[in-house]
């Protein structure tokens, strides 16, 4: 009985609050929307209920071909995932890394919008791209540790919350993956990536971070988790630290690649 109300009413509760776009804000019919996605397409699955047609086409997935190491997809959409040039060269102290989708379009927007305008709300659909994410490229019996970039305490104080913690908070748990968002601090004030150059950002971020309890790392197999992959300064320097305190291995998984 409770199921036929449900469905009887949910017409009317459409007309009155139809669903709100998380990304550019249009009203849209969701039930329409998700006629139309393609049953083999998790991504559609998971966004329906919160992007717009629009906004969905404007995130981009990356796909293969990429680097081995660092996911860079390559500009060339023919042949098989390999090492690149900047990965063969220089010292990596992560294992792999992945991303989502590439920063730009939508999924940029959305990830401004949860950290320059503060809605907290859309990091749920982004967790859940998140999560699609690390299924695709890791088997949970691989990772026993998932820990997030950290935020300087006065980042913290003027954003109120780490945006890298709001990606993986709720579905660890559910998966029964250690989460630790303590053990790996940023212990010095760096100025924002943003307008450095690549050397730039590795100079401002090198000893920016420690590791309060290396008893915690140590013998891990650690995931360490960001929004973006820019240049890899910042995820290279939390690798070394987490290597430094004895994990097994550190992986990296970001909601974005830069390119």
């Amino acid at each position: 009985m409770i199921h036929i109300l449900q469905r009887l009413s949910q017409p009317f509760v459409y007309a009155i609050f139809p669903p709100m776009c998380f990304i550019c804000s249009t009203y849209y019919d969701s039930r329409e929307a998700s006629i139309g996605t393609d049953a083999s397409d998790p991504v559609s699955d998971l966004t329906v209920p919160y992007f717009c047609e629009s906004c969905r086409e404007g995130l981009l997935p990356i796909a293969s071909p990429f680097c081995s190491r660092c996911g860079l997809p390559f500009i060339s959409r023919e042949g098989d995932n390999h090492t690149c040039s900047e990965c063969l060269l220089g010292k990596k102290y992560y294992r792999k890394a992945r991303a989502f989708g590439i920063y730009d379009g939508s999924l940029m927007e959305a990830i401004h919008l949860l950290k320059y305008r503060k809605k907290t709300s859309i990091s749920r659909p982004l967790s859940a791209l998140a999560r699609e994410t690390f299924f695709r490229f890791w088997d949970i019996n691989t990772i026993d540790l998932l820990v997030s970039v950290p935020l300087h305490v006065k980042r913290l104080r003027e954003r109120g919350f780490n945006q890298a913690h709001l990606l993986i908070r709720r579905w660890a748990k559910q998966e029964g993956i250690s989460l630790d968002g303590l053990t790996l601090s940023r212990s010095r004030w760096t100025e924002p990536q943003t307008s450095l150059s690549r050397a730039e950002r590795r100079k401002n971020i090198k000893g920016a971070f420690s590791v309060r309890h290396p008893e915690r790392i140590k013998g891990r197999k650690v995931l360490l988790v960001d929004d973006v992959y820019t240049t890899g300064a910042t995820v290279n320097e939390c690798a070394r630290v987490l290597m430094k305190a004895g994990a097994e291995f550190v992986d990296v998984l970001t909601l974005a690649r830069a390119v």
